[in-house]
């Protein structure tokens, strides 16, 4: 194996650890998402992962569970949004354009 070969598999072997330890920061990390002015809040990991919903009280209304739903679902976005916008930056820092293009 030439030199260049050998630079170009240290540089592969550097970028993947890269990704590893950003991958495992990433599932540690926690982004809150909100809707309705805070009143629903979702948390998911860095990688997107749903791991809390809080409601407040004054979002239960009975007679609009459909309100309700549209919160959570809102909040859900935000809060994914949050973590791909993370994903990449974290991604982005390691020479990877766009968080690996959406594979991340």
């Amino acid at each position: 194996m030439n030199r260049q070969m050998k630079k170009m598999m240290a540089q592969a072997q550097k970028m993947q650890q890269g990704m590893m330890k950003a991958q495992e920061e990433l599932a540690d990390e926690r982004i809150e998402g909100s809707a309705g002015g805070g009143i629903v809040k979702v948390t998911v990991t860095g990688q997107s992962d749903v791991v809390g919903i809080k409601i407040s009280a004054e979002a239960v209304d009975p007679d609009d569970v459909e309100m309700l739903e549209d919160l959570v679902l809102a909040a859900i976005h935000d809060a994914v949004e949050k973590a791909r916008t993370a994903s990449e930056k974290k991604m982005g820092g390691l020479g990877v354009p766009g968080g690996l293009g959406g594979l991340m």
